[in-house]
């Protein structure tokens, strides 16, 4: 498994539907390690912290191998590294294999699963589309949030190491796919 991607992005305010929604959503690739600090990244912030970070959702990963599936379902979005809102574009690191409570080395942060990702209207807002909300849980490709057991650097290359696989089987896909109602595939 290893990190092919860092992403960061400060919030911002962008129209949606006759509303401005002020986001963190959009972030963009960087260069060279980069440090993880309390509950989030240098260069990084979310735009609503009710919802969004926090001690259990301080670093978001999106697996790589979902992207091919998504450009097939939306041709017409431009799906660079970090459209999904994810700080960590990751490789080898899927739902279907991680547990919750799983805790993970990456360069030389300590992360803890802590839960998938449950996405809010700015994804709908981000890929253009107001089904997308739907369309993301029913894909069972939710991604991976994370809790900071240690502070550290990380950059893109480095690998993704298991350090402690969680006693409990329960997967990130088992949950993602009990509270969205969706039949595994």
């Amino acid at each position: 498994m290893k990190l092919v991607s860092v992403n960061v992005g400060r919030p911002r305010d962008v129209p949606w539907q006759g509303k401005i929604l002020h986001t963190g959503i959009f972030k963009s690739p960087v260069e060279g390690p980069v440090a993880l600090r309390g509950h989030q990244l240098d260069g990084d912030g979310q735009g609503n912290t009710d919802v969004h970070g926090g001690a259990d959702k301080a670093v978001y990963a999106y697996a790589t191998e979902h992207y091919p599936y998504w450009r097939g379902e939306l041709p017409e979005v431009d799906l660079p590294w970090g459209a999904f809102g994810e700080n960590l574009s990751t490789e080898g690191l899927l739902e279907e294999n991680v547990r919750i409570g799983d805790v993970y080395r990456i360069g030389t942060t300590l992360l803890r699963v802590s839960q998938p990702r449950f996405p809010c209207s700015r994804l709908a807002m981000r890929m253009g589309r107001e089904d997308m909300v739907k369309r993301f849980l029913a894909s069972l490709r939710s991604g991976i949030y994370f809790a900071v057991l240690e502070e550290g650097a990380l950059a893109a290359g480095d690998a993704i190491r298991l350090e402690a696989r969680a006693a409990t089987p329960i997967t990130v896909r088992d949950v993602t796919r009990v509270v969205a109602g969706v039949a595994d595939a």
